[in-house]
């Protein structure tokens, strides 16, 4: 079992991008009328005590947003997070506990469970497969393959959970792929191309569907070479034939029972969309402590 990412290498979510998730959340869940419910029932004035209990064993992640959801309705609320993000929790243990207005608690628990199952869940899931490669050299990284305006969000979770991230968008790395090399005219017009456009900050990454491509493009010395599904024999002979030139990096065809036989080829990188557009959800549950009065 590997142990919980450092906080540095969480690389903690800055506060405008947690801000700007819960703002559209709660919106979309509030709608013009707001809570009707919850405003029927519930006195102005109400307090209440509530704890968040995981329903399941999991990796724990998004306590930064669940917090930020109940505060944003009552500033006044106390969530008194009893682990970190990262952490390996197991059935019926508690994550927080929340106590103050019962009208914030109640209205924004849905937002707050939201964000904390499903990243959870990429953090499970996540930690799955960097488990199944430990004693290689291979790191698990995510792709590009996020829910629309929640990558940065996803791709913290994928961190806690003990995987890496791939680029963050088009704008930050250079990724050349068969249909550019197609459009481009070939694979040597198209890394001429990039290196003359990219800044000498920009790492270029380039893929190839065969070892013929790859003999190709070893000389042109590109950062990263992306080997789109391949068999595990042609892993191997690429990074016989890479000669630990380059980083390589395994994609397709990836899951838990073949990404240990994957990483044993020696490639250095796999990306695993599944981190992402495929984790389930991790079942938790908000629950009220019953007054004693």
């Amino acid at each position: 079992m590997t142990t919980p990412p450092t906080e540095a290498g969480l690389r903690r979510l800055p506060c405008n991008l947690v801000d700007r998730a819960i703002e559209a959340a709660l919106a979309e869940d509030l709608g013009l009328a707001g809570d009707i419910t919850t405003d029927a029932t519930v006195p102005p004035d109400a307090t209440a005590s509530a704890f968040i209990v995981a329903q399941q064993r999991g990796v724990v992640s998004g306590l930064p947003l669940a917090e930020a959801a109940f505060r944003a309705l009552n500033a006044s609320v106390i969530f008194k997070a009893e682990i970190t993000d990262g952490m390996l929790i197991t059935r019926g243990k508690s994550l927080a506990h929340i106590s103050g207005n019962a009208r914030a608690i109640l209205t924004a628990e849905r937002v707050a469970l939201n964000f904390l199952g499903r990243m959870s869940g990429i953090a499970t899931l996540t930690r799955a497969y960097v488990n199944q490669v430990v004693g290689t050299s291979a790191r698990i990284v995510d792709t590009r393959k996020t829910t629309p305006g929640l990558r940065a969000i996803e791709k913290y979770a994928v961190r806690c959970g003990g995987g890496h991230n791939h680029r963050s968008g088009l704008f930050d790395a250079v990724l050349i792929k068969d249909n550019h090399i197609i459009a481009a005219g070939g694979p040597l017009a198209a890394m001429q191309a990039a290196r003359s456009h990219a800044g000498h900050m920009v790492r270029i990454e380039i893929e190839v569907d065969t070892l013929d491509q790859l003999r190709e493009i070893l000389p042109l010395s590109p950062d990263v070479i992306l080997l789109d599904n391949m068999s595990r024999d042609e892993l191997r002979e690429a990074v016989a034939l890479n000669e630990g030139r380059t980083l390589l990096e395994a994609s397709g065809g990836v899951d838990l029972n073949s990404v240990r036989a994957i990483a044993e080829t020696g490639v250095d990188i796999i990306s695993v969309g599944a981190l992402t557009h495929s984790a389930p959800v991790l079942d938790l549950g908000l629950d009220f402590q019953k007054s004693s009065a």
